[in-house]
């Protein structure tokens, strides 16, 4: 059974595995076992905290195989973008160009480098196993965090947003990067980004222009990469579409990915799950559904098939129940996969 959980120390090695794969552009999953080791400590004390608002937390998950111990995925949110730097990104606009006396009316498409979206929630960290990749467990890895959120309100804010990976080609480099970040570091797109996993993201965003970039004077293939999605990223990215993100306003400053928004109370997974007691007892077939136990530190969820009618407990196999950690009359959150 593969089951949600919080990541543990005992799991850096695995972690570390995961992150060796993950594609170039994932800064938050650096390939350093400080780094790593770091991220997990930093959840740890995230979840062991006593909060009342959204503020330096970081809360990092695992997927893991219950029959193996092996983990298979991993993802992560953070209560407050930019919490201790500022959060970057290039938001989209529209200058207006004109001229009464020559009858010329011209929008103009920029760039210009913002701080927006400091203070929002971020999802970060996603990565799964390629066989899962099309699998409900996808689903769970992604979708599990955000039934944590359900779970615990005052942890987060009022509005969640995730950068996702941005085009780039098969040896690594970015047309995007290549047009604008390059001309101000002596660095390709693959050096930068592993400089932002290891150190942070913001001394670079500060050496980034301040003034706006007219979009008309880039290549054509660094406009053409603007707002378009990393093949593997792709996933994540049709998820939390689903799940209502909206992609219009802004984009990554290094590779041009789209940076989604959502309204936290507005997210599918948030705004339609339910929190229904539970028995144990044979759960019948029916559809799948993500399930949560809705705690803290012990937080479970997985997925499973169920007959469930709303507004009736939930029946849970003797598995389920044990892995999820709850016991008869207990309540989970669940939301149909």
């Amino acid at each position: 059974m593969l089951v949600m959980r919080p990541a543990q120390m005992a799991d850096l090695a695995d972690v570390q595995r995961l992150a060796a794969d993950s594609p170039v552009g994932v800064t938050s999953l650096p390939d350093d076992a400080g780094r790593l080791g770091d991220k997990i400590a930093a959840s740890e004390a995230s979840f062991a905290a006593e909060v009342s608002f959204n503020g330096e937390e970081s809360y990092f998950f695992v997927l893991e195989d219950t029959d193996t111990g092996r983990l298979v995925g991993c993802s992560g949110v953070v209560a407050s973008a930019g919490y201790s730097e500022p959060f970057y990104s290039f938001r989209n606009e529209t200058f207006v160009h004109a001229s009464r006396s020559l009858s010329i009316h011209n929008k103009i498409h920029v760039l210009s480098l913002c701080h927006d979206l400091t203070g929002n929630s971020l999802l970060t960290s996603f990565y799964v196993e390629q066989p899962l990749v099309d699998s409900p467990w996808a689903e769970l890895n992604s979708r599990g965090r955000l039934l944590f959120v359900a779970s615990h309100p005052e942890r987060f804010a009022d509005a969640v947003v995730v950068e996702i990976v941005g085009h780039s080609d098969e040896q690594g480099d970015s047309p995007f990067w290549d047009a604008v970040g390059r001309n101000f570091f002596d660095l390709n797109y693959a050096e930068a980004e592993r400089l932002c996993g290891l150190k942070s993201r913001t001394f670079l965003a500060e050496l980034m222009p301040h003034y706006p970039i007219y979009v008309p004077l880039l290549p054509d293939a660094a406009q053409e990469a603007m707002g378009q999605v990393h093949p593997r990223a792709q996933i994540t990215f049709d998820i939390l579409m689903r799940e209502g993100f909206e992609t219009d306003h802004y984009i990554d400053i290094f590779d041009g990915g789209p940076t989604l928004h959502a309204r936290t109370s507005g997210i599918r997974s948030i705004a339609q799950s339910r929190v229904v007691p539970a028995r144990v007892g044979e759960p019948g077939k029916g559809r799948l559904y993500l399930v949560a136990n809705g705690q803290l530190q012990d937080f479970r969820a997985v997925v499973v098939e169920l007959d469930w009618v709303p507004g009736k407990p939930v029946n849970l196999s003797a598995d389920v129940a044990e892995a999820l950690g709850v016991g008869e009359g207990a309540s989970v959150r669940l939301v149909a996969v």
